[in-house]
């Protein structure tokens, strides 16, 4: 019969497991409410366990048949244990252990040696200590149990030892119950019994179902908080005071108690009377008191205060509204500044006003601001109000003096430059090849979209153009004949083509001579109202009257180009 029942323990505890873990795991990604406090803050205060257990014991029967052989004690699959725990606090608490592990007579095990059925059976019960760290859905322990273990077999009858006992476990909270329900994924445990002085190590294991009961956390202290409206009223005006209890016991009696100037109070609410009351700042105290009838706050938790407050105003100060227009304006230019002014009471009002720069001038609620004399920038007007009771008001605005308008400096800006340099059997060149006509109409262009706009040509030669223009010179056989100025009339060229080709004014075209030791024409473009001789030094003007445009001829250099292309 107990082997019956055993057995059918094992299924039911087995099927339970199975079928709970995976359904555990789903649960911790679907949404679910949010826990009690007991199992996110304290864990519980009892824990039943029920499941099934696994022996593997080593040891001999000291009581075995004279055969000449020993015998052992085989491991036996059919087991349960039980556990009742109370715990003192969130970790520490108190186990009482009982388990049964039996081989029943039709169990088909059967001695190697003989032949004959073992029916060994364990049976005990143990209490001690228990260690738990509850850590999320998980919580791990360890315990150790001092107690009494009955041990029997074919070969021996059942007889009663000392046992000891060293384990721990894991345990996996589930949402089923109420958060009540949890799974033991395992336990193991080491158990030493000493029956009819015969000394047995065995290795316990179990899983099955652990239900929680209670919590370590004690009630919630009981909570006040105290609201007084209005805030603020004159002499005269009422005054309510509420009180809002917070986790109060339904089953328990709640007791409010009120002080304070002029506070007649019942349950959670009390009046003040404030007729008698001088301006000022006053505290409203409300307590509560919870327990049973005629013991209402004797234990911890079971009371608590609050505090609020209300002012008795004297006269009201005048509040006032300050603008100014318009808001922008030139240096000596005026504004009108209008101000707003009320008094709750309707005292009357006198006005007055202020500058941070400037003069402002006037009475009642408009006044002139004058700029004379007041820097450019933001300056801020004070807008002042007071009534015959000494009170006061003050609001600000702000005009802006504009400075005056100052035009930007423009500058001559240099376009790209023009490059003069010989061709393969020339020394030097000053005329106007295709590369420098392409860069002379982006110019052109240029002067086109600007019409107010001028340029600019500065001429460059080398210092070895000069000497070859000087030692030319002097071979000629011309009397008073000079070396050619390639700089000059490199420029005086470049202006021809802009003027005659492209179609610009001349007048618009000034010609210079630098400094530089290139083969190269720059070309300068000046805005309206930009000065050329400040942004630009060291060039020369090109007497024109002397330096004429070298007449054009045909554009060979296209074929020479090409030939060297080719």
């Amino acid at each position: 019969m107990c082997a019956r029942v055993v057995k059918a323990l094992f299924g039911v505890v087995t099927l339970a497991v199975v079928v709970s873990v995976p359904v555990t795991l789903v649960a911790q990604d679907a949404p679910k409410p949010a826990p009690k406090a007991y199992v996110a803050d304290s864990a519980s205060k009892w824990d039943i366990f029920v499941g099934y257990s696994y022996l593997q014991p080593y040891g001999k029967i000291g009581s075995a048949p004279a055969t000449g052989l020993g015998r052992t004690y085989g491991n036996i699959v059919l087991g349960s244990t039980e556990s009742v725990t109370r715990y003192f606090d969130r970790h520490v608490g108190l186990q009482v252990e009982g388990n049964e592990h039996v081989v029943p007579e039709k169990w088909p095990y059967t001695s190697t040696l003989t032949g004959i059925d073992a029916n060994d059976d364990f049976a005990g019960v143990a209490a001690g200590p228990i260690v738990r760290f509850p850590k999320g859905n998980f919580t791990p322990f360890v315990h150790t149990l001092i107690g009494t273990e009955r041990v029997g077999s074919i070969w021996q009858p059942d007889a009663w030892g000392l046992s000891a006992t060293l384990g721990g476990g894991l345990d996996l909270e589930t949402p089923w119950f109420d958060h009540h329900l949890a799974i033991r994924l395992f336990q193991l445990d080491y158990e030493y019994a000493h029956p009819n002085s015969d000394n047995i190590n065995s290795i316990v294991g179990s899983i099955g179902v652990v239900y929680h009961i209670g919590t370590m956390l004690p009630p919630p202290p009981v909570t006040l908080s105290l609201a007084v409206s209005p805030a603020s009223v004159f002499a005269g005006e009422p005054v309510t005071a509420t009180a809002t209890p917070g986790s109060l016991d339904p089953k328990l009696n709640a007791v409010y108690l009120w002080d304070g100037p002029g506070v007649k109070g019942s349950g959670t609410t009390a009046a003040i009377d404030t007729a008698a009351l001088a301006p000022g700042t006053y505290t409203v105290k409300a307590s509560i008191k919870e327990g049973k009838p005629g013991k209402e706050g004797l234990k911890p938790g079971q009371t608590a205060d609050a505090s609020g407050s209300f002012t008795v105003k004297a006269w009201e100060p005048p509040t006032i509204s300050c603008s100014v227009a318009p808001t922008t304006i030139k240096p000596g230019e005026t504004s009108t500044v209008s101000a707003s002014a009320v008094s709750p009471q309707n005292r009357p009002l006198t006005y007055t006003y202020s500058a941070s720069a400037g003069m402002v001038s006037g009475t009642g609620n408009t006044a002139t601001f004058s700029s004379t004399g007041a820097p450019t920038g933001t300056v801020s007007i004070t807008c002042n109000v007071a009534d015959d009771k000494d009170h006061s008001a003050t609001a600000t605005t702000n005009v802006t003096i504009l400075a005056p308008y100052v035009p930007p400096v423009l500058h001559s800006e240099e376009l790209s430059p023009l490059a003069f340099e010989a061709g393969k059997n020339e020394q030097s060149s000053a005329r106007v090849n295709n590369e420098v006509k392409a860069i002379l109409d982006g110019v052109a262009l240029t002067l086109q979209k600007q019409p107010d706009a001028k340029v600019v040509i500065v001429g460059e030669s080398t210092a070895a153009e000069k000497a070859a223009a000087e030692k030319l010179a002097k071979r000629s056989h011309k009397k008073g004949a000079k070396a050619e100025d390639l700089a000059a009339q490199r420029a005086v060229n470049t202006k021809d083509y802009l003027a005659k080709e492209k179609g610009i004014d001349p007048s618009r075209i000034s010609v210079a001579e630098g400094t530089k030791d290139e083969q190269k024409v720059e070309i300068y473009l000046v805005p309206a109202g930009a000065n050329f001789s400040a942004d630009v030094h060291d060039v020369t003007p090109v007497d024109e009257s002397v330096v004429k445009p070298q007449v054009r001829k045909a554009m060979p250099a296209a074929h020479h180009h090409a030939k060297k292309a080719m």
